[in-house]
């Protein structure tokens, strides 16, 4: 197969090809069972990842509990699980260009490869305390966590409209606020809140992230149904009224969980959003093309026909550009630059990019394109809601845009 792209390290190399045999061998045989399975609110889904592994918009589904205790004991027993965490707490050591190539491989199948649900922005924030109580068993797969920062009114601008405010009293301190859109809250162990502690401040050394515990008294959950998963609340709105927490909660410094919280949304949210929709339309153009050599119309495969072979090509350069730039962002993040910009760059072409191939996809199928049975319709939803989760695709735009004004990127090379 002809390659016009640079090659990985041959560490990074052995272990994309190794999640892809795993994935192609454990998760593919499974989609069918998955996806005709789908779970309802109160129904078990026993040995499932829960918390922000069970937040994927449009395609959670259900298997028997053997075969999810399966591939976790093989993500775990092939080291795949931790690759991307630090040696130092028992990882791989891959870093963020290993994480974006492990993603990319494990969005292939719809049934995702479990990998450990640690928020890697708690790795050099957390106590020993904390690390003991929550980042080690995070790793591990024991907690799962929950990420708060979208308010009702401070989606795009959290910053500067948050209005979910914490008070110090005594040793403790005291929040009030309602969180929106939630992934995973209600089944979550704990929640990553931020709340305002200084106003005038707010986002410069104003804003706190919080370890709350779930339950705690003075925390409610309201499940949120969206059009990707009408069955099952996948997000919710997260109540706090009077949520009593410990200092000892206090994530990192008091005044700097809005810069914690940018860490989680510039590796979780925007640079895996390439990988994501990497994973998916590899997949995708791998099945359409198969398709389109078997699928005849007025004695000819659909392959012969120019009309499907340009929208097939426009989803290969989609993926190749989309690649190089997820690739090298994650490269400049394992060399410790600052890739907000880019990570914006990686998200919004994910989701545009993304969402108008997979349309593509849909369409050189046709009528068999939309049976729920397939995971093509379900990567449809999550690519269209790629271009709103995690900040819209013109508040991305908005972001490259500050920058080229202010003369903060280099375009020229």
């Amino acid at each position: 197969m002809v390659s016009t792209q640079p090659g990985l390290p041959p560490e990074l190399e052995a272990l994309k090809n190794a999640i892809r045999q795993i994935v192609r061998e454990e998760c593919v045989p499974l989609e069918t069972e998955f996806l005709t399975h789908p779970p309802k609110d109160g129904e078990p889904n026993e040995g499932a990842p829960r918390g922000i592994l069970e937040a994927v918009p449009g395609i959670l589904g259900t298997l028997p509990p053997e075969q999810w205790a399966r591939l976790h004991q093989v993500s775990k027993e092939t080291g795949i699980y931790t690759s991307f965490v630090p040696e130092e707490y028992g990882g791989g050591g891959m870093g963020a260009l290993g994480h974006v190539v492990l993603e990319e491989e494990i969005q292939k199948s719809i049934l995702h490869l479990p990998t450990s649900p640690v928020p890697m922005f708690m790795i050099g924030a957390c106590t020993p305390e904390q690390e003991e109580k929550y980042l080690y068993p995070a790793i591990n797969g024991d907690l799962y966590y929950a990420f708060g920062q979208t308010e009702p009114q401070a989606g795009s601008d959290p910053g500067g409209m948050m209005q979910t405010r914490a008070v110090k009293d005594g040793d403790d301190w005291v929040i009030n606020g309602t969180k929106m859109f939630i992934s995973g809250a209600a089944s979550a162990d704990y929640l990553l809140v931020q709340a305002v502690t200084d106003a005038e401040k707010r986002q410069r050394g104003g804003i706190t992230m919080f370890v709350i515990d779930n339950p705690t008294p003075g925390m409610t959950f309201e499940p949120i149904y969206v059009w990707t998963m009408p069955t099952k609340a996948q997000q919710n709105m997260v109540h706090l009224d009077n949520v009593r927490v410990p200092q000892t909660q206090v994530l990192g410094e008091v005044g700097y969980g809005f810069t914690l919280g940018q860490q989680w949304l510039v590796h979780h949210d925007r640079l895996l959003r390439g990988s994501m929709a990497l994973g998916i339309l590899s997949r995708a153009l791998d099945m359409a093309i198969d398709w389109a050599k078997q699928r005849v119309t007025y004695g000819r495969p659909i392959a012969d026909r120019q009309a499907i072979q340009w929208m097939l090509t426009d989803v290969y350069t989609d993926i190749m550009a989309l690649r190089a730039l997820t690739r090298e962002t994650a490269e400049k993040a394992d060399a410790g630059e600052d890739v907000r910009v880019e990570a914006s760059m990686v998200k919004y072409c994910a989701g545009e990019w993304g969402w108008r191939s997979i349309d593509k996809i849909m369409q050189v199928f046709g009528g068999i394109g939309e049976t729920v049975d397939l995971p093509i319709p379900h990567w449809y939803h999550m690519l269209r809601h790629a271009r709103i989760g995690g900040g819209t695709s013109e508040i991305h735009k908005f972001v490259m845009a500050r920058a080229l004004l202010d003369g903060r990127v280099n375009y020229h090379g």
